[in-house]
């Protein structure tokens, strides 16, 4: 009988802060405008002739993903910064969980690809160009594609099934899972249940895979008798091992437990962490630590140096 149709929630998170709200703003411009230059530099790097190579390719479309959640999330909440609505439609609402679902879930996927890529690196050398050609790699972003959004669509009509009582304020910066279930005034047990099981699908199965290739390809570093090669081999994992550690673990923080007794400022600092932090992180992880991708880079720079020059 308490049932409400909603028409629209309130985004409130962040609103404790009043006296913070324009520095808010101005840090997360910052980090918005970090990403998308820093995504795009990747992008345009990578498209490089000379990188060529699958684990680029896999990069290209990482960086589209991390454009794309941090796009999802990050414009809407700049604008209730520096506003006083903070409402969003209860189909705008449906439409940037079924985003930020479908994108986490692909490049949890992605990065379990990834991995499989530096295996077949590392484990197969000879036979690397053949195992992972074109096709293969194109059909491994396919395959996350179409899991991430499977994935996204049973969780977003289930979220959206649930009954919702009369509050429709979202103690959160964006329509997410855990704050979502907390309005309803239904017994969510079952609903948590299905979280989870999610969950495991999602983070735990790609994560056992990349745990599987890693050993595979430790055992196959231990078997270089080098020192300096061994170093040289395991570098070109470390970038990869980085950033799936940040992901994951966020990731499973959070929807493990969607109704945890973690306070409201440490879910949004791990909401944070994967919704705008990490998409700003990984160029940096995997520019820094690829003498490929800064060569590359140094030479388009030269080039445009060049080009300015003659032109004036």
């Amino acid at each position: 009988g308490n049932h409400t149709l909603m028409t629209e929630f309130v985004l409130s998170g962040f609103s404790r802060h009043s006296e913070l709200q324009h520095l808010l703003f101005l840090t997360f411009c910052l980090i918005y405008t970090t990403t998308i230059i820093g995504n795009l530099i990747i992008f345009m790097v990578t498209v490089h002739p000379i990188l060529c190579k699958p684990m680029y390719f896999f990069l290209r479309v990482l960086s589209f993903l991390d454009i794309a959640t941090a796009s999802t999330v990050v414009p809407k909440m700049l604008a209730n910064f520096l506003s006083e609505d903070r409402s969003i439609s209860y189909i705008a609402c449906a439409t940037q969980l079924y985003f930020v679902i479908f994108l986490g879930a692909t490049e949890c996927y992605l990065l379990a690809a990834m991995a499989y890529d530096r295996y077949v690196a590392i484990c197969n050398p000879l036979r690397y160009a053949v195992i992972m050609n074109s096709r293969v790699c194109h059909s491994l972003v396919l395959l996350s594609c179409c899991s991430g959004n499977i994935v996204s669509v049973v969780q977003t009509a289930w979220v959206f099934t649930l009954p919702f009582c009369g509050s429709k304020n979202i103690n959160y910066f964006f329509c997410d899972i855990p704050p979502l279930i907390m309005l309803s005034c239904t017994d969510t047990s079952l609903y948590e249940k299905q979280i989870i099981t999610a969950t495991v699908l999602v983070i735990f199965a790609p994560f056992c895979l990349i745990l599987i290739s890693y050993a595979c390809i430790i055992s196959s570093i231990l078997k270089i008798s080098s020192a300096e090669d061994r170093h040289k081999t395991f570098s070109t994992c470390s970038s990869h091992i980085i950033a799936v550690t940040l992901y994951y673990a966020s990731g499973t923080l959070i929807y493990l437990r969607p109704k945890s007794s973690n306070s409201q400022d440490t879910k949004e600092v791990l909401a944070l962490i994967y919704t705008t932090i990490i998409p700003t992180l990984n160029p940096v992880i995997y520019s820094l630590r690829n003498k490929e991708v800064k060569g590359v880079l140094i030479k388009i720079i030269v080039e445009l140096r060049k080009m300015q020059t003659d032109s004036t």
